[in-house]
């Protein structure tokens, strides 16, 4: 059981006002033990609680306590997970983080395979790590959904990829989650030659036999840095094997939504832009899923922009001071559209968009989200940026005003001469009004333990 000790107690919320104290331990919660953050958050939903304390000296106490449904206690931890997140015990051959270049700041290194972060940030997982409690207690809280890190669903070939002996028994963890009505979002990073082809075939068969608990399914391309060395030896996708890849899973998708009502698999944005194709519409992505994997993201973002330009009035553009726009090289002919909409609405609008090339990781990666300060300073320096400076906020930390290379957006706008407004870059309705000069500048948005809904139990 944990013993993380409560590191502060918020003043007036209901730990404080029952007299909770800091140093005391949380061993229980109506009787079930709280070992970390999942425990304690969903059993401490309810409005009534008897909490179960230890004090320093190991004697131990109750309290009982009235609140509000959906209430937090107060309680302050020394970290929100209140132990250590879970390092992954896999070595995947297409492992982003084993890409990254020496001498980054520790926590770059760090690669995450923890449940927790799954249901409290979004975090894709491989379930190699998970204990037999755990699966059991996602089972028994019926959490969902859950993110899955599939890969391929050849025992085999996800041990092969995954270079880990356990990669086998997360296909037979998800058959048991699916069997309990947990629900799950799947991811599958393609690698040219190895589990797309019939390999990708397979996996797409078996994650269909387990709909509706397999809820929706990404396939996304692999990404490759310039440090590389001593790596598994993996391909990029080039226009002709991209679209090969678009088709056979849009042919997929499509028998799915004859037999099931739901195309249930994606591709990304980027396997269409690499593949030189138009992206689809709207309507065909149904509930956008998978946004955090770039399913969908582009149209999206081009629909809710073009949808607030409609709206906006002749007064709205007369505050539009001139702009410019850093993005990665995929996204910059969409942004590129969406400028050329607000000038068709008023010839005034002045701005500009700067693809950034990557040279920070290697020029084939080409999304916004890892573009650097160093890159951003390097490649705008000297040019016209106008009065202000737009960037996406998946280019910094979550939460934070720094880059990946701890290049600051302080340092950005002291270096370019130029303030910098930071956006929701899943948000066409922000970009739009930002180019309207409306913007303000982005909050970090609440994580999703925040969110009451979060902690319902699904029925």
């Amino acid at each position: 059981m944990s013993m993380t000790a409560i590191q502060g107690v918020t003043p007036h919320s209901p730990a404080w006002r029952a007299g909770v104290q800091r140093g005391e331990i949380l061993t229980h919660i109506n009787g079930h033990p709280v070992v970390d953050v999942l425990d304690y958050k969903f059993y401490s939903y309810d409005p009534r609680l008897e909490l179960t304390l230890k004090r320093p000296d190991g004697t131990q106490r109750s309290l009982k306590i009235r609140k509000s449904e959906g209430e937090d206690l107060g309680l302050e931890f020394e970290t929100y997970l209140m132990d250590r997140a879970r390092s992954c015990a896999n070595h995947c051959i297409f492992c982003f983080v084993d890409q990254m270049p020496p001498g980054m700041r520790p926590s770059l290194y760090f690669k995450d395979d923890d449940a927790r972060l799954s249901f409290l940030l979004g975090n894709y997982l491989t379930l190699t790590n998970l204990s037999p409690r755990e699966v059991q207690r996602i089972i028994d809280l019926r959490i969902s959904p859950i993110n899955v890190s599939v890969h391929t669903t050849d025992r085999e070939l996800r041990e092969k990829m995954l270079n880990s002996p356990r990669a086998g028994l997360g296909i037979d963890i998800m058959e048991r989650f699916a069997g309990a009505g947990i629900r799950m979002n799947c991811q599958i990073v393609s690698c040219p030659g190895i589990n797309d082809g019939p390999a990708l075939d397979r996996t797409l068969s078996d994650l269909a036999a387990l709909h509706p608990a397999v809820n929706s399914v990404a396939v996304v391309p692999v990404g490759l840095t310039k440090y590389r060395q001593g790596l598994y030896p993996l391909e990029i996708y080039r226009q002709d094997t991209a679209g090969a890849v678009i088709d056979q899973v849009e042919a997929f998708a499509q028998q799915r939504l004859e037999a099931q009502g739901t195309r249930l698999v994606w591709c990304s944005d980027e396997f269409y832009l690499l593949a030189g194709r138009e992206l689809p519409e709207k309507s065909y992505y149904e509930d956008m899923d998978q946004l955090e994997n770039g399913v969908g993201m582009l149209r999206l973002l081009t629909s809710q922009a073009e949808t607030a330009l409609e709206d906006a009035q002749p007064q709205d553009f007369t505050r539009a001071a001139p702009f410019s726009i850093a993005t990665g090289t995929s996204a910059a002919p969409f942004l590129q559209k969406i400028v050329d909409m607000a000038r068709e609405k008023c010839d005034q609008i002045q701005g500009t968009v700067y693809p950034i090339a990557n040279r920070f990781f290697g020029e084939e990666i080409t999304v916004a989200g890892l573009v650097t300060g160093g890159d951003l300073i390097a490649q705008l320096q000297g040019k016209n940026l106008g009065q202000r400076l737009l960037i996406p906020d998946c280019m910094l930390r979550a939460g934070e005003r720094v880059f990946l290379d701890d290049v600051s957006v302080d340092d950005v706008e002291r270096e370019l001469g130029v303030p910098v407004s930071v956006l929701d870059h899943e948000s066409g309705f922000d970009l739009a009004d930002a180019i309207l000069g409306l913007e303000t500048a982005s909050a970090p948005r609440p994580p999703a333990w925040e969110n009451e809904e979060f902690y319902r139990y699904n029925p």
